[in-house]
């Protein structure tokens, strides 16, 4: 594939030796603004020193050179210190006819990096079920993992299920004192649902405990520490611990209902897993690394039997990775479970952690506690932090059931996406079964693409409504377009794949050609970065491009034959780059709708 900044590096160091006697490597190009003329522009400021030029002379004196001694440079022009290239149409059109045929534009060869991630994401509690957050970790982490497949890395991608604690127990003891032995095919309920019914149930409960003790004189401390449920509870987490029968057996029925819940909601989101890590198996590994911390005076033991690690020098807080009764807290279990990791994939290079922002403190005390112990591969962790996702209402709360649940909203997004479709009354000769994946292609397009286009750092509010638009900014109004696009490919009934020699471009045409050109470099920084909404924010663009090039130039009616040829072929790889493109969000492009 050609590359214009390859090109134009070599032509400009050329021009500094010839020019001014100076060997320079300190040339880097940036596409030309939209509101000035250009393909490419370069900043000459860093230069003027050396050359003893003016911003303006030194850019003119460049542009003449390029103009007069290499073929691609048709033209230029220079503002300020900005000297903007316009490359030939020869160039376009040689670019356009080396692509035109290639199935993954960008896509680098499978596993040519070398490198070897492992990307966590989703990481549910077995207590209720999957919300509109976890939607989003779930949609960003398979995104991401799809990214970084494309850059060509190797990505195992992995989930861990929090299945055991104090919050788990909540669920089962509430289930035992107000379940009457109901289950998910008594009551015809989804098994996650079932025991997040329970976790409010608890909740609900707790807070009328607390209530009637305050009544009684406790203070709110007092009666929120010892309300019986959560004494209780307590016993239960101990009773857990120590391995009790029954105790187990009750856990091992609850967490196979969610489990069975969790598995169908996966499916219907579109996202999957290399390998699933259960807390319960996990959490006792970091005991032995807090030994051996302790022994390298990593650690230290406090007076009260705590072992803990000081990282005020790091500007972090003391932090305790041992209770003084022997038992780990979270971060015990994290640093265990990511030793584990690395040593059952030596071949690991990096281990991305796919978690909520309200999470930043913990993953730079766990990467500086792994770094203390001596890990190399401590600094090639990552925390992939992402914003909240929040509603027109506000914050969602699980423990009082005002969450917005995954199979609801997804259920939404379908019988939405089919309300929409019908509104456009163009499906008739579509069977009901093409209907029905037809609907769920689109309602699933609109909640990725909404999610995806936000950068993950910051917060989102989340409106279906506004998600399912077919014209807006949306996964709707690119799907359309795909489908439109094939339309015409279909309807034009001819063999149109033969290169073409000599072509004019007009303003939109070459526009496309351009930003089809682009998806490699933006690719490229979805990958660096971790972020699917460069991919959505491109795909979008070329989308909007394309329908003007679609209303502006005919296609099928054209009568100039090599014109036609062309925009067949530039339509057909357009939508090759949208399918692509969506297909790392996660997202399937309907052949017709």
């Amino acid at each position: 594939m050609i590359k214009a900044e390859t090109v134009l590096f070599s032509a400009v160091q050329k021009a500094f030796q010839e020019l001014y006697s100076i060997n320079t490597n300190n040339i880097s190009f940036q596409k030309t603004r939209p509101e000035f003329e250009g393909d490419f522009t370069f900043v000459t400021f860093a230069l003027v020193k050396e050359t003893k030029r003016s911003p303006e002379q030194l850019g003119n004196e460049l542009g003449e050179y390029l103009k007069q001694h290499e073929t691609t440079v048709s033209t230029f022009n220079v503002v300020k210190g900005f000297l903007n290239i316009s490359l030939s149409q020869k160039f376009w059109l040689d670019y356009f006819n080396s692509v035109k045929d290639l199935k993954n534009i960008g896509f680098q060869q499978e596993n040519s990096s070398g490198k070897t991630i492992m990307l966590e994401y989703s990481s549910p509690n077995t207590n209720k079920p999957l919300h509109l957050g976890h939607v989003r970790n779930n949609l960003l982490g398979f995104s991401v993992a799809q990214i970084l497949q494309a850059n060509g890395h190797k990505v195992i991608k992995v989930n861990l299920v929090n299945d055991r604690g104090i919050h788990i127990c909540k669920s089962m003891l509430a289930w035992q004192k107000f379940g009457n032995g109901e289950t998910p095919q008594s009551s015809n309920t989804k098994g996650d649902h079932l025991v997040g019914k329970y976790y409010v149930e608890f909740d609900k409960a707790y807070k009328q405990q607390i209530k009637d003790l305050v009544a009684q004189g406790k203070s709110q401390e007092e009666a929120e520490k010892n309300a019986p449920l959560m004494l209780e509870c307590q016993e239960m987490l101990r009773l857990w611990e120590a391995g009790d029968k029954d105790v187990i057996n009750l856990w091992k029925t609850m967490n196979g209902w969610v489990y069975e819940g969790f598995a169908s909601t996966y499916r219907n989101l579109g996202v999957n897993f290399d390998k699933t890590y259960y807390e319960s198996n996990t959490y006792l590994l970091g005991k032995e690394i807090v030994q051996e911390g302790l022994s390298k005076g990593v650690f230290y033991k406090k007076e009260n039997g705590s072992v803990a690690i000081d990282l005020t020098n790091e500007k972090l807080d003391e932090k305790i990775v041992l209770r003084a009764d022997g038992t780990s807290v979270y971060i015990t279990q994290d640093m265990g479970t990511a030793i584990e990791r690395f040593k059952e994939f030596p071949q690991l290079n990096q281990l991305i952690y796919t978690v909520g922002n309200e999470q930043d403190y913990h993953f730079k005390v766990l990467f500086k506690i792994l770094e203390k112990l001596g890990y190399d591969w401590a600094k090639e962790c990552y925390h992939l932090s992402y914003g909240m996702v929040e509603l027109p209402e506000g914050k969602m709360k699980s423990r009082e059931g005002t969450v917005v649940d995954a199979d609801e909203l997804l259920q939404e997004m379908f019988e939405t996406a089919e309300a929409k479709t019908k509104e456009l009354g163009k499906v008739e000769d579509f069977s009901e079964v093409e209907l029905q994946d037809l609907y769920r292609m689109v309602g699933l397009g609109a909640l990725k693409y909404f999610i995806l286009k936000v950068d993950p750092v910051k917060k989102m509010l989340f409106n279906p409504k506004e998600s399912i638009d077919f014209n807006g900014h949306t996964g709707p109004f690119i799907q359309y377009t795909h489908a439109r696009v094939k339309s015409v490919l279909r309807k034009a009934g001819e063999d149109f794949s033969t290169p073409l020699s000599e072509i004019n471009f007009n303003g939109v045409e070459k526009e496309l050609v351009k930003s089809i050109y682009d998806f490699s470099a933006v690719l490229e920084e979805a990958g660096k970065t971790y972020n699917p909404g460069l991919i959505a924010n491109y795909v979008y663009e070329l989308t909007k491009l394309y329908n003007r090039f679609y209303h502006d130039c005919p296609i099928l009616k054209e009568e100039n034959a090599s014109v036609r040829k062309f925009r067949l072929q530039l339509s057909k790889l357009c939508a090759q780059i949208i399918s692509n493109a969506m297909n790392l969000l996660g997202i399937v492009v309907p052949e017709r709708m």
